[in-house]
């Protein structure tokens, strides 16, 4: 880090933040160096985060993910918040209510769940969460068997998120069963409970796009009590790619340049056939967790395999692997 940036004041440090020029972790390391002018004569608040060490892991675990800038320009803009509502409480001013129940729109595989997870440790960190869990369940989770039990079970599901993040994936069926379908009771116990407990949790609804914005055009109430709406792209080939590099290196292992042909020309095909759903990331842990068996086939008959053998994912691993 710059010695310049140590001359930085606190509000151009969030500014940098929020307009990317700034790393997170350097942004926090000098708002804790900083107050705002007024500031030092006054008790200060409490600190903005329980562990700053464990924040910047969540951190870095976030900004390793491929693409998803959207998110990671949302996780600035919400660490600027949090921080300026810390400060205007310093200050004596009023502050404002920290709604973050949310819409996450795309296909499977474009990182829907992971990224909720690291956010409710991020949030944890930053005190916005006691406990920053996260707790996923689908319609079979939520809806019950006959009038009553839906609530029963949908409660439930929002007493162990308490503190953390009730995730809902496909929260779209819950509306297609018709007025007489139980998932209509789902949705009305979910409003209550955030009203009830307000700030004690986050509900994240997720599922595709077109399917989500058909589930909020047919509950027209839901749409203002989600005010944050996360698009989640399908990846490019390219980010694909980086994926794969990535996934093998986290297991040790690596692909040769023939396996990154071969494995570049499988997702070639499988995104032209796919016509828009073709598993994004999973698709590519699938090959990758196929190739890896494949591999062993391969090497299990060598009577002592060398270290860069035992690591090294060939075309061969990969071939057959367009059908899948």
């Amino acid at each position: 880090m710059g010695d310049w940036l140590h001359s930085l004041h606190h509000d151009e440090v969030l500014r940098f933040l929020c307009e990317g020029k700034l790393s997170t972790a350097d942004a926090l390391r000098l708002l804790r160096q900083t107050q705002p002018a007024g500031a030092a004569a006054k008790d200060k608040a409490a600190p903005p985060t329980t562990n700053p060490d464990a924040l910047r892991q969540a951190l870095a675990e976030l900004n390793l993910l491929v693409g998803l800038q959207e998110v990671k320009g949302l996780v600035r803009e919400i660490l600027a918040f949090v921080e300026i509502q810390n400060r205007r409480r310093q200050e004596g001013l009023n502050t404002e209510p920290t709604v973050l129940h949310m819409i996450f729109k795309g296909n499977p595989g474009t990182g829907k769940t992971t990224v909720a997870r690291i956010l409710g440790k991020i949030l944890h960190e930053m005190a916005v969460l006691p406990k920053g869990h996260l707790v996923e369940v689908e319609r079979a989770d939520l809806v019950g068997e006959y009038i009553g039990h839906t609530a029963l079970k949908t409660r439930e599901q929002v007493r162990k998120a308490l503190g953390g993040i009730l995730f809902i994936d496909e929260a779209y069926s819950l509306a297609r069963g018709g007025e007489k379908d139980f998932g209509k009771e789902a949705i009305d116990t979910l409003v209550k409970a955030m009203e009830d407990h307000k700030n004690q949790f986050i509900l994240i609804l997720a599922g595709y796009r077109l399917e989500m914005e058909w589930f909020l055009q047919t509950n027209p109430g839901l749409r203002s009590r989600f005010p944050i709406h996360i698009d989640f792209v399908d990846y490019t080939l390219d980010e694909l790619l980086q994926i794969a590099e990535l996934f093998v290196a986290e297991r040790q292992y690596k692909l040769s340049p023939g396996a990154k042909t071969k494995l570049l020309r499988i997702l070639q095909k499988k995104v032209s056939d796919s016509e828009g759903n073709f598993g994004n990331a999973r698709l590519v842990r699938n090959l990758l967790e196929k190739a890896i068996r494949q591999q062993a086939v391969r090497l299990v008959s060598l009577t002592r395999p060398t270290r860069e053998e035992l690591m090294l994912i060939t075309a061969q691993d990969l071939e057959g692997r367009e059908t899948l």
